[in-house]
């Protein structure tokens, strides 16, 4: 049953434009019960399951709070990369908010040796060692090392072991690291429309997963969940 609050939630979803599916002919078989209909070219998604689920995936970060979990979010798009990042900032929790890094789950050992490598570079530097210890041709090695490791392990820098859950948006997107995180067995909650297959994901929220605002919107409600179990 529909409750008062769930109906302004399935509101602000609505002003958000999160109804908005992809055209029929990009639809994903599994995403047919999630669809109530169609306006111009756009399928329409039933914003009232889309309310049951988002209310679900909130209840699940809550309990990965209140149980000490890592929550790895994942959204590379262009137009949604920086809300992702400043959500998990938000909770201080890890990103990939660019191009996903092959094995950041599935060859986990070899990507934490990079990570210690780069903080092994931030801290001799910040110490000012280098400059007594190295050439300056090994200075400006170590100076691109660096660079270039701050640039692909960006947001996964605090990360002391394999995530226990990923915040993903739009798998089709990001289906290097749903394959990853399938095979290791980590869940994902998932924002997704409806050209993604639903069977990749433990927590779906299906809504138009281009739209900024929905993005902004669905983030916001499951970082609040997850500070909420924190304090619990």
């Amino acid at each position: 049953m529909t409750t008062g609050k769930d109906t302004a939630e399935l509101k602000r979803l609505f002003d958000t434009g999160a109804h908005f599916a992809q055209v029929k002919a990009r639809r994903h078989p599994s995403m047919k019960p999630f669809l109530v209909g169609t306006k111009g070219r756009q399928e329409i998604i039933d914003l009232e399951k889309t309310t049951e689920q988002l209310n679900a995936a909130k209840a699940v970060m809550e309990t990965l709070a209140k149980e000490g979990k890592i929550v790895l979010f994942v959204g590379g798009k262009v137009e949604i990369a920086a809300l992702v990042k400043k959500a998990a900032q938000d909770m201080q929790a890890p990103f990939v908010a660019t191009r996903w890094l092959g094995g950041t789950i599935s060859n986990w050992v070899e990507i934490k040796k990079r990570i210690d490598r780069l903080v092994e570079l931030t801290d001799t530097s910040a110490a000012g060692a280098m400059s007594k210890q190295h050439t300056k041709l090994e200075l400006v090695k170590m100076d691109r090392e660096k660079k270039r490791l701050e640039e692909r392990l960006d947001g996964i820098t605090t990360m002391a072991k394999r995530p226990d859950a990923l915040l993903v948006i739009d798998t089709k997107h990001e289906k290097y690291a749903v394959k990853e995180a399938n095979e290791a067995g980590i869940p994902i909650i998932a924002l997704m429309s409806s050209d993604c297959n639903l069977k990749e994901v433990a927590y779906p929220i299906v809504a138009n997963d281009a739209s900024r605002e929905t993005v902004r919107l669905v983030l916001g409600e499951l970082v609040e969940a997850f500070k909420k179990g924190q304090v619990a």
